[in-house]
């Protein structure tokens, strides 16, 4: 029999076949306009109708202005915001979370609070600090700085949990403070993961969780929002690990880079996800390049809400848990779901039934490949590994234990391969007695798997076990690229539980043979929109009129852009709104352009690793090394208030602050990009580094100066010392044009951003021509903490002001 497998706490996912699909929501291909909508949602009998009528009151009416489930949560941790206003993608807001997690790296964000003058956490009660990453370090530094944390959190009243505990994201789950509804933030770059439960998580930098502590607030822009549908259910033998491999390596074009995800689906179809699959493919949303991975708060979670707090109840009691049934009752009464007509900044789908076991990589999750076309290859492997936030869950554990079990003889456990090491780390010490209750952990030491405590460690190069050269590895965490798990020489895949353990097993990549192909599945169906099928749903004449109207949209403003290069209209220019300018802050910010053209420069390429990590590195050292990774020559070509223009993507990598910083020592005020990596976005603000994202700009500086075939420049790696920077999301290839010799030029082109207007003035050359173009608005808010001289400052004068 093929197994079903367990989410936490033994809740079974049951698909039933006998449901009705449930109408899928609308596709946003528009959002409304202020005219008035042409049809009613009723007719005019239902109305009027008393009996009608009064069922009809009882439902939830749609906002004046339609949002997402991610517009709503954020509007709800919104402070300041003015009479009326309902966020939306694109808007800056002074954020107060829910909670805020910190790890290893809460001594250097607690140096940090200290340093700008803070002496007491603002909430305690929003703070959570956990010790994960480095447990198995046993060093006197290492331990005095756990000693460190714990010391302060105590003092400080702060819910703390120790090394050996469990993965602070496991934590957030299973205790209850990542909550469906809320908005929680950790500064790690996986806290994509509570959105598996509803809660909408999402990536802080250190400055950002010492503002928290100390005020309880910091900024936040709303990222555009994907729509990601999901249709069909889940095969036998296929599991939510292979649903986000897929994902990753399928849209494997950049299509959700710097996105907030929204996972939605039927009913049934949701049915098929079990929590803790939920949590697997939000966790490695980051991974696929977004900044949050969201699902819908819906009857399957639910169900696993009540199961917890029916637990908790029997053996913890109410007092001592965040699940109560009282709790989840107002969850219920107040429950979040996007609105109709929301709109969305582009919407992809995956049928889920035609997926089969994937494997990621090797090096790379956008390298994805179904089982069946790897496992004739016969690829030999050195180690194997069940661990990390991602998939070592005790249901993980127990569909990894199953395959040895299955594959026991005449009472003798089955081993895993000659020549293969097999190490196993539960997400939290809850999982793993779990695990150990259902006799799966034994059954994995019995196989000959080595046990490592409850932490991160290899799934970040830390630690026991990690990948020597030349060596092959398969593991169920998160990210592959090389260096992360050990050697830049070795070889790295992803996979599910049950192909991780399968694997180990037969010393080789392989699948323990329980996928079931559906009749007549021959390759996997996704693509843009949402996926669902003429035959499956009826299109009513609001959706297909929607459809006409945003194609007729679409058209037109191409053929405006054509015509008039992006520039604003005059009617546009007549009825702009203007921006407050604080006191302090420019109205305009000018100077020649810069134009460094490449895609990905990462932040080790703006200021190198071997700088990072060294004290007292002068403001004039940090000028001159700025950029060098990249272009040796940039520091003689660029001078004092140039405008520094990059491609997409400008400043992946890691979180070092450094980056921002260094660029402001070469005195260049303003950087503009297709697109920037969000730390690095975040630490430019944070540190007073304004920037401005114009991708027409990028475009016509490569259509006058460069080439547009791209072509790469070496493989994705872990840049040096990365890890102690303690889980950077990943870099990406640097891609620079092909024909393309200059990587620095000076353009002899004018750059004016216009604050108050939020506009752009571009003048190409002496003699050439001048275009403008909108961009997004810079709020009071955030003004005010580069005015300040960036975050610290700002959370000083806070903290002056209230003391």
């Amino acid at each position: 029999m093929i197994p079903q497998r367990l989410g936490l706490l033994g809740l079974r996912a049951r698909p039933s076949r006998n449901l009705v699909p449930l109408r899928q929501p609308r596709s946003a291909l528009r959002a409304y306009t202020a005219t008035g909508q042409r049809f009613q949602d009723v007719f005019h009998a239902q109305a009027t109708d008393p009996d009608a009528s009064a069922i009809l009151s009882t439902l939830k009416t749609t906002p004046r202005v339609a949002q997402t489930l991610t517009e709503k949560i954020v509007q709800r941790y919104s402070l300041g915001l003015g009479k009326d206003k309902f966020v939306k993608s694109g808007d800056y807001v002074t954020l107060s979370p829910h909670r805020c997690m910190t790890h290893d790296n809460s001594w250097p964000v607690a140096l940090k609070f200290m340093s700008i003058g803070a002496s007491k956490i603002h909430d305690p009660q929003q703070i959570v600090m956990t010790l994960d990453h480095d447990v198995q370090n046993k060093s006197e530094t290492n331990l005095k700085k756990y000693r460190q944390i714990e010391e302060f959190a105590k003092k400080q009243g702060v819910d703390f949990y120790p090394a050996g505990r469990g993965i602070g994201h496991q934590i957030m789950v299973e205790e209850g403070y990542a909550w469906p509804g809320t908005m929680t933030v950790a500064s790690d770059s996986h806290s994509n993961m509570y959105g598996g439960v509803g809660c909408l998580g999402t990536a802080m930098v250190r400055t950002d969780a010492a503002s928290i502590w100390a005020t309880g607030k910091t900024w936040w822009q709303i990222p555009p929002i994907a729509k990601v549908t999901l249709t069909g259910i889940l095969p036998k033998g296929v599991t939510g690990k292979d649903v986000i491999v897929a994902l990753c390596g399928l849209f494997n074009n950049d299509e959700v880079l710097n996105h907030a995800i929204e996972f939605v689906g039927s009913e049934q179809t949701m049915r098929s996800l079990p929590i803790d699959d939920r949590l697997a493919i939000a966790n490695m949303t980051t991974e696929w390049g977004a900044l949050t991975g969201l699902f819908p708060i819906d009857s399957m979670l639910q169900a696993w809400l009540r199961s917890k707090a029916t637990t908790s109840a029997l053996f913890d009691g109410p007092e001592k848990s965040r699940f109560t049934h009282k709790t989840i009752d107002d969850l219920v009464a107040n429950q979040l779901s996007a609105d109709k007509g929301a709109s969305y900044a582009k919407s992809l789908y995956l049928n889920l039934s035609t997926l089969s076991p994937y494997v990621s990589g090797p090096n790379s999750v956008k390298v994805a490949t179904p089982l069946r076309d790897l496992e004739p290859q016969n690829i030999k492997l050195n180690k194997a590994y069940l661990v990390s936030c991602t998939n070592s869950r005790a249901s993980d554990l127990a569909a990894a234990a199953k395959v040895f079990k299955d594959a026991s003889k005449d009472g003798n456990p089955a081993k895993i391969a000659d020549g293969v090491e097999f190490y196993i780390a539960a997400a939290s010490i809850p999982e793993q007695e779990a695990a150990e209750d259902a006799g799966d952990w034994q059954a994995l030491l019995d196989a000959g798997a080595k046990p490592l405590p409850a932490g991160c460690g290899p799934c970040i190069g830390l630690g026991t076990g990690l990948l020597e050269p030349g060596e092959v590895g398969i593991s169920a965490s998160n990210r592959n690229f090389k260096g992360r798990m050990g050697s830049p020489d070795a070889k790295a895949y992803l996979a599910s539980p049950e192909v991780v353990a399968a694997s180990a097993l037969s010393g080789k990549i392989s699948g323990p043979g329980w996928y079931e192909k559906p009749v007549g599945v021959e390759k996997v169906v996704l693509g843009e929109g949402t996926g669902i099928a003429d035959e499956d749903r009826t299109m009513s004449v609001i959706d297909a009129l929607d459809k006409l109207i945003a194609d007729a949209d679409s058209v037109v403003e191409k053929a405006e852009t054509s015509l008039f290069g992006g520039q604003e209209s005059a009617e546009d220019a007549g009825n702009e709104q203007l921006t407050d300018i604080l006191p302090g802050f420019p109205e305009k910010v000018e100077g020649e352009i810069v134009f460094c053209d490449a895609d990905n420069i990462n932040t080790d390429g703006i200021y190198p690793g071997k700088y990072t990590y060294q004290d007292g590195v002068s403001v004039e050292k940090m000028a001159e090394v700025c950029m060098e990774n990249y272009d040796k020559s940039f520091g003689s070509i660029a001078r004092e208030g140039d405008i520094l223009v990059s491609g997409f993507n400008f400043g992946c990598g890691s979180s070092r602050e450094q980056a921002a910083t260094a660029i402001l020592a070469k005195k260049i005020p303003l950087v503009v990009s297709g697109s920037f990596g969000n730390i690095f976005s975040r630490n430019s603000i944070n540190n007073a580094l304004m920037g401005v994202e114009v991708p027409r700009l990028v475009q016509r500086l490569r259509e006058t100066f460069s080439s547009t075939a791209v072509s790469s420049q070496g493989d994705v790696k872990e840049p040096q010392l990365n890890k102690e920077s303690l889980d950077s999301p990943p870099p990406s290839a640097q891609a620079a044009p092909a024909e393309e010799k200059v990587l620095t030029r000076r353009t002899g082109w004018k750059f004016v951003w216009d604050v108050r207007r939020s506009k752009v003035i571009v003048t190409e050359g002496e003699g050439g021509p001048t275009w403008s173009q909108k961009v997004g608005e810079l709020p009071p808010n955030v003004q005010e903490i580069i005015a300040r001289g960036g975050l610290e400052k700002w959370v000083k004068a806070e903290i002056g002001e209230s003391s």
